[in-house]
């Protein structure tokens, strides 16, 4: 199964979309589902208040597993991970013109198809910086 679909077979069977995102994202990131559905379970809806949009927020929680900045020393780990979100912040945006789920909801964009290309975009990223 590819991570579209595993993101929305999680997603059909109840989590958020941050949570199917992120989830779905488990071969990378090495969580297993249980605590990544923990950690991602905020985030759903635009932080629960139509901000921004959750899916987006679980590849780049997705993301910043696989590439963390966990040491406020290491200058080059946040170089890194701030051109990565960038990147995702812009790809998201050209696609679907705004990052807030509220701006998303109201262009008539589905829930589902954003989990489909933030899961798929997500791994993109994550494979070209390897």
């Amino acid at each position: 199964m590819g991570i579209r679909e595993e993101a929305t077979k999680l997603h059909e069977s109840g989590h958020n979309c941050a949570q199917s995102v992120f989830t779905s994202c488990r071969e990378m990131t090495g969580l297993d589902d249980k605590l990544a559905l923990a950690i991602s379970g905020g985030f759903g809806g635009g932080l629960r208040v139509g901000e921004v949009c959750g899916a987006l927020s679980g590849a780049l929680m997705a993301i910043g597993t696989v590439y963390p900045y966990d040491d406020c020393n290491n200058a080059e780990a946040k170089e890194k991970i701030a051109a990565l979100a960038k990147e995702v912040c812009r790809r998201f945006k050209e696609k679907y013109g705004c990052l807030r789920c509220n701006d998303l909801k109201a262009n008539d964009v589905n829930c589902a198809e954003l989990i489909e290309f933030t899961a798929e975009l997500a791994q993109t990223i994550i494979n070209e910086n390897k």
